[in-house]
């Protein structure tokens, strides 16, 4: 299945940035070059959250695992282009479900584990699916029953798990018998291979469909960014369900041939000791885990970080005092990535912005005047920033727009965009409307970086002066009583909105809108920034892959309903 238009798959495949090389092909060179290499390792703790011992595959032992997987999907009716549902923990078969659907031809559709059956039944009518790949359970949480409630809702459905206890009518995957080396399915490296879902914490989640090429020219992120070579070893602790598990860590191991370790559930005590047993080289963590290790001497101790080279982090804005902290303290360097299903790609490397401070803050602009950076993201990726209000299109450092993107890594459109009502995603000139909101930044007026501010539905309109909530919510987040905090945006009669914050205090400790207020103070905040509600709340609600679902805390806000410290 093609999705992206014909001149937009000839200008990329003239100019080189796509090719006719697939993903199964990627896998392939792999076992052929390196049979008895490591390809995968499960977490230590599998038998903890899900069904059965950890398990190690060498390329040939993964290879002949996708030929049992393949076939099993073939016996259950999928062809070409069929959408197989893929709902598995970060364990080794997840990347073998994914090639299986590779060998076969089919489209994978990852879903997080945390998703239940109302999500399930809303993914499934966007994409009718063939069958249903999953595991027995995952915690307390039985999965398997999940799927096979999905196919009483649409029967014909094949149900395919890993495990032991499955319902009747499940095609067990432990025992499927081993197969014949599969014959691969000849597919375009155009041809959509997953469809992935946005986090949804604005709205319903929307279908990204990537292809093989897609995926290749994002991986060069990860692969040129941090120079990976077969001889590294990667730790994916993040969900491999969307960009930052698929494009950041799969696609990059099939691109290097290196070796793959997964973690699951995040646990920092399994995660430091699979860097130390597995000599992790390369991995990727959200600032808040940097932030806590860097201060918790006690926790690093008696970890063993030797093998580490490199970091990734993003999902959240990094603080200068974390970056240089690694830097200074463990001779590490964080690489800034700031990345969508959709195709932003974006990243801050130590051999592009050497100062740790400028990295924690600036992303590189690619196409600024003048500007050269390594890699091959910015010679293909071309942005621009435009005006919220008049969407034209800025120039000068200081003006805060959307960014709007163009190049290979941009996704051709929403799943059934014209039946969602979708369409609107890009604009009149094929720019996609990212939703984030950048300025211009760096070397007087030259504009070299983007400065990340926040994004667009996060903007509060404070009697028209605008407000960043990321910036409120950094500021917040240094009060000692805070452990965590999001701030959105209340109608409000005379100003149009103002600011209410959400907080998470820390174990034992009280806290008042004055307090916060008074801290803000003593950091010479500007009056229009300070937040006028304060509700305090056990935790802040996130979606399945742990973004705060700001949609649910404004329809709170805007109840009106008075703050406790207010």
């Amino acid at each position: 299945m093609i999705l992206h238009d014909a001149a937009r798959i000839d200008e990329y495949t003239k100019a080189g940035f796509w090719g006719t090389t697939t993903l199964g092909d990627l896998f392939r060179r792999n076992v052929a070059a390196t049979p008895d290499k490591l390809a995968l390792a499960d977490p230590p703790n599998r038998a903890a959250f899900t069904s059965g011992a950890p398990k190690r595959w060498t390329y040939a032992e993964a290879s002949a695992d996708v030929d049992r997987l393949a076939a099993a999907l073939r016996r259950s009716g999928v062809k070409r282009d069929d959408v197989v549902l893929v709902q598995l923990p970060n364990v080794g078969e997840l990347a073998l479900a994914y090639l299986a659907c590779l060998q076969v031809g089919a489209i994978a559709c990852p879903l997080p584990v945390q998703y239940r059956g109302r999500e399930l039944s809303e993914q499934s009518k966007d994409v009718d699916p063939t069958a249903f790949v999953t595991a027995e359970r995952m915690g307390d949480q039985r999965l398997v029953d999940l799927a096979v409630g999905l196919e009483r809702e649409r029967p014909g459905l094949a149900v395919l798990a890993f495990g032991d206890a499955l319902p009747e009518g499940v095609v067990a995957l432990d025992a499927e018998p081993p197969a014949a080396p599969g014959r691969w399915a000849e597919v375009d490296a155009n041809a959509v291979f997953t469809i992935c879902w946005t986090s949804g914490t604005e709205s319903f989640a929307k279908g990204c469909p990537r292809t093989h090429n897609d995926w290749q020219f994002i991986a060069c992120c990860t692969v040129d960014g941090v120079e990976l070579t077969h001889a590294d070893v990667l730790l994916c602790p993040f969900p491999m369900v969307n960009m930052a598990g698929l494009g950041g860590m799969l696609v990059p191991w099939l691109v290097a041939g290196c070796s793959l370790a997964m973690h699951q559930p995040f646990d920092v005590a399994t995660f430091l000791k699979q860097v130390a047993v597995e000599r992790i080289t390369y991995t990727v963590a959200p600032p808040a885990l940097l932030n806590m290790l860097l201060a918790r001497d006690e926790i690093l101790a008696h970890a063993d970080l030797s093998s580490l080279r490199a970091i990734g982090s993003g999902s959240a804005p990094l603080t200068p005092w974390m970056v240089r902290g690694w830097k200074d303290k463990h001779g590490l360097d964080v690489t800034n990535f700031f990345g969508s299903n959709e195709g932003v790609a974006l990243l801050g490397t130590p051999k592009d912005i050497p100062d740790p401070d400028e990295r924690a803050l600036y992303f590189p602009r690619y196409d600024a005047p003048g500007a050269t950076w390594a890699g091959r993201v910015p010679q293909a990726f071309r942005t621009r920033l435009c005006d919220l209000e008049t969407g034209e299109a800025l120039a000068a450092p200081g003006r805060a727009g959307e960014l709007r993107i163009k190049g290979p890594t941009v996704f051709s459109g929403y799943w059934h965009a014209k039946e969602r009502g979708l369409e609107g995603a890009f604009d009149d000139e094929g720019w996609f409307r990212t939703g984030d909101v950048f300025e211009l930044a760096g070397y007087g007026d030259r504009g070299r970086y983007y400065r990340f501010v926040d994004r667009c539905k996060d903007i509060i309109n404070r009697g028209g002066v605008k407000i960043s909530a990321a910036e409120v919510e950094s500021l917040v987040q240094s009060h000692p009583a805070v452990a965590e905090v999001a701030a959105v945006a209340a109608p409000d009669e005379r100003l149009g909105e103002r600011t209410v914050l959400f907080v998470t205090p820390k174990p034992g400790a009280t806290l008042t809108l004055a307090d916060l207020i008074e801290h803000l103070r003593r950091q010479q905040v500007a009056a229009f920034k300070l937040p006028e509600q304060l509700e305090l709340v056990a935790a802040l609600p996130r979606n399945p892959v742990g973004k705060v679902q700001k949609t649910l805390l404004r329809d709170q806000a805007r109840q009106g309903r008075p703050g406790p410290g207010a």
